[in-house]
């Protein structure tokens, strides 16, 4: 088993097709369908259940699957360990980013890498933190800040813990409250963000232990999206502290959410057991030598 083969197969999972595969991994459409069929003869199996001009994972492909993403990082942090053993030091930071709360953590200390080493080029990808983990765990990106996720796959380091607050229109029964506790916006619709950002998540989840399913009014990518339906009338809506206090100006009620396990617990994270590049880990000084100092609330 080859892994010239192993990557085909992994690229046209990925991208969806074998044209599309073939221009990553620069080779020609017919290269790539030869180097998949070698594979299924190896195994034994078919990989693919091809339907017209579409295909898709078998149950064997999607183990195969599996294994050659982990094999194929583990070659790929192979070679960045001895390329910088060699003196061949990483001159690219990968790094994934949230729209939330990305502005007051992270803006200063971009702009602070950048100076201290304006040799590494910087790739930033920008997602909800679903689908930043996802990527991570591709080999796509190295680091991520995310909300803290599921540990088995992650190794993390701290950033920053925020409660949430509860965004509700001017002259709502709940405005006046000093708090406010989940189970009393049962009745009332829920304006969460798209499908990807992880806060979705620990609201459904502390939804679901009140025994309730909210109703949905809308989903969006835009903060400021997000309060203008809520000040509009259209909901609740839900922020970090931090992020709800920037917009006191706007017209809205800020309620802090009285609710175990809802924390904004935003943390630094990079794959298990995964090579990190010096790029990488300067990051990472970074972040560890500046917090607290720019940020304002308790950790």
């Amino acid at each position: 088993m080859e892994l010239r083969t192993l990557r085909a197969f992994v690229e046209v999972v990925r991208r969806g097709g074998f044209s599309k595969a073939g221009k990553v991994v620069l080779a020609t459409q017919s290269t790539i369908s030869k180097a998949v069929r070698q594979l299924e003869e190896e195994v034994g199996v078919p990989l693919l259940d091809r339907i017209g001009h579409r295909s898709k994972l078998t149950t064997a492909g999607e183990i195969v699957y599996r294994r050659a993403v982990k094999i194929l990082l583990e070659r790929d942090d192979l070679i960045s360990e001895l390329d910088e053993l060699r003196g061949l030091k990483c001159r690219v930071l990968k790094l994934g980013l949230p729209p939330i709360g990305s502005g007051i953590l992270f803006a200063k200390l971009f702009a602070i890498y950048r100076k201290r080493y304006p040799g590494v080029d910087i790739r930033l990808v920008e997602c909800g933190c679903e689908r930043l983990e996802e990527v991570m765990l591709s080999g796509e990106i190295e680091l991520a800040a995310s909300l803290l996720p599921e540990l088995e796959s992650f190794e993390w380091q701290d950033v920053k813990r925020e409660p949430l607050t509860v965004l509700l229109p001017i002259g709502h029964k709940l405005s006046q409250c000093r708090s406010v506790e989940l189970p009393a916006l049962r009745e009332l619709p829920l304006i969460l963000f798209d499908t990807g950002f992880a806060l979705n998540r620990a609201i459904l989840d502390a939804c679901r232990r009140h025994s309730f399913e909210p109703r949905i009014a809308a989903r969006s990518s835009q903060i400021d999206f997000i309060v203008e339906l809520a000040a509009a009338g259209m909901g609740a809506a839900f922020l970090p502290r931090m992020i709800a206090e920037q917009r006191k100006h706007l017209p809205i009620a800020q309620v802090p959410l009285d609710e175990a396990g809802t924390d904004w617990h935003i943390a630094m994270i990079w794959r298990r057991g995964a090579y990190l590049s010096h790029a990488a880990r300067a990051w990472l000084d970074l972040v560890a030598c500046t917090r607290g100092e720019n940020h304002s609330g308790e950790d």
